[in-house]
This record gives structure tokens, C-alpha cells and sequence, in this order.
């Protein structure tokens, strides 16, 4: 349910606090310290993620778009920046059991990429590929909620490598695999494909709310 978006500002938005989906203004108390089936939480987000860390030159990094899109293109760190910014504050579930309430995310809506790329009737999906050849995919419905962000910020700093950093997805309302770090590529398309951890044995869905941990 959308209770209230914060008004733009130049070129950035602050888009209030989201939980489970959820905007608006700062909840205390119950809502605040929900969590989905399963989960406990924890006072920082912890380190999980397969590969070495990536380096990051600035000068030579892209964000390449392509797929069933009429404008396929690519960005430098630079021109991402100049985009649109957006602050949201969610939670992040992690498939292990663990949440961490209230990291407060700058970046871009996914669904300015979406805008910018003209994407196609028939693209239904978009799967993420980062560094090391990970890769998630998502129906783009979910990736068009208020709240899914490429983000490149977290609580006021830039993103740390160790994070996502320069550049990660973040999907509130799935499970952390789902929201993938050092993304490079953005491709759409008709079929979804399986990702990384799905094609594991994980679940493709993925919803937080549902514990729906691991493919039936």
C-alpha cells in the first residue's frame, strides 16, 4: 500500500521508509520491528557473498542495458550518478535467517533503467549479471516497485565493495540473493532465466514474507 512519496527535489527524491513494500513516513514500535517467518535480527548487515571482492577503477567501470529493449546503452559511474537519486530505508532478509531493519539505500529506481531503455512488450524479466558471472532474474513487476533500487549508497556513505559496491540491486521484499552486489549487466527478456543460487536449488520467488526459502 503507497502512503506517501516525499516530493522531488531538484533531481532527487527521498521516498520515506519502506517495510515489506511498504511507504511512507518513519514507523515505531510493532511495524518497525516486524519480521517476515523465520527470520531474527541482527544490528549490522553481515558479509556473505561468493568470489573475491572486485576492484573498482571509477574511469573504466559500465552498467551495459540490452535485451529486448529499444535502446539498448551503457553507463559510466559518472553518468549513473547524474541520474535521478532516490532514498529509500528498508529491510534486508537474508535466506539464512537473518534481517537487518532500517538500512537506509541512495541510488536509482530499477525502473528509470526500464524507462531509459524503452523496453519491449514482450520483455516480462530482467536478469541481473554482476562480477564473476552471478547472476538473479526477476519478473519485471517486482523490479518495478517503488523500493527496488540500484543502489550505490548506504547510510549516508558511499556503498562499500564489501556491500555491493560500486553498484548493487536491492529488492526489499525478497530474500538477499535476490538482491544482487557489483552489478555490470541489465538484460530483459521473455523467458525468465534461472540464476545463480535459483538454479541451486533456492527459490526463484523468493518473497521474505511468504519463507518461501528454496524451490518445491
Amino acid at each position: 500500500m503507497l502512503i506517501g512519496i516525499g516530493a522531488l527535489v531538484g533531481s532527487a527524491a527521498s521516498i520515506g521508509y519502506y517495510f515489506m513494500g511498504t511507504v511512507g513516513k518513519k514507523v515505531v514500535g510493532e511495524m518497525a520491528q516486524m519480521l517476515p517467518p523465520g527470520q531474527y535480527a541482527i544490528d549490522r548487515l553481515r558479509v556473505l557473498h561468493e568470489g573475491p571482492i572486485p576492484e573498482f577503477d571509477e574511469k573504466t567501470w559500465t552498467l551495459e542495458v540490452y535485451g529486448l529493449v529499444k535502446n539498448s546503452f551503457a553507463l559510466n559511474y559518472e553518468e549513473l550518478k547524474n541520474l535521478p537519486e532516490v532514498t529509500s530505508i528498508s529491510a534486508f532478509h537474508c535466506v539464512t535467517g537473518w534481517s537487518k531493519l532500517e538500512n537506509k539505500w541512495k541510488g536509482i529506481q530499477f525502473r528509470t533503467i526500464m524507462e531509459m531503455a524503452n523496453v519491449s512488450e514482450n520483455a516480462q524479466f530482467a536478469t541481473i549479471e554482476s562480477e564473476y558471472d552471478y547472476t538473479t532474474s526477476l519478473t519485471l513487476k517486482d523490479l518495478s516497485r517503488d523500493d527496488v533500487l540500484l543502489a550505490y549508497g548506504l547510510d549516508d556513505e558511499e556503498l562499500p565493495p564489501q556491500h555491493g559496491g560500486p553498484l548493487r540491486l536491492v529488492v526489499p521484499q525478497k530474500y538477499g540473493y535476490k538482491s544482487a552486489k557489483w552489478v555490470r549487466k541489465i538484460k530483459f527478456t521473455e523467458k525468465q532465466e534461472l540464476g545463480y543460487w535459483e538454479s541451486r536449488g533456492y527459490s526463484n520467488t523468493a518473497s521474505a514474507l511468504l519463507d518461501d526459502r528454496y524451490a518445491k
